[in-house]
């Protein structure tokens, strides 16, 4: 299955905003711990696979959760027995996911005041 780039709309990929990947990220594991390529599908099958992610922009966003201190991660083997790294959330990542949600929900209210607006409403 070919992997779409986070970007503009591709015959209905549907594009990321900036630092939406990391809350998806974060929501992903918050289901418990997950390894790179299974936090990918999950995300894809959830969205109806109207949003995929390249696994290029998936693993750089990853390492930099972990170094961040929002992700923990441990070496383990997937159930097909390939050795990978698997991710959970930290006690950070799961306040990180809680402010984003927050902030996420936020902007979308606001979204829908504009994009709902009549001509002349103030």
């Amino acid at each position: 299955m070919p992997r779409h780039a986070p970007g503009p709309q591709q015959s209905g990929d549907v594009g990321l905003l900036r630092g939406t990947l990391d809350l998806f990220i974060l929501k992903t594991l918050s289901w418990g711990p997950m390894h790179g390529l299974a936090v990918l599908q999950w995300i894809e099958a959830v969205s109806k696979q109207r949003l995929q992610i390249e696994e290029g922009a998936l693993y750089p966003a990853l390492h930099r959760m972990e170094e961040k201190g929002w992700l923990e991660a441990e070496w383990g083997h997937t159930e097909a027995g390939r050795r990978a790294k698997f991710y959970r959330l930290s006690t950070g990542g799961r306040r990180q996911l809680s402010a984003e949600l927050a902030r996420w929900n936020h902007y979308a209210e606001v979204a829908a005041l504009i994009l709902e607006a009549r001509e002349g409403a103030t």
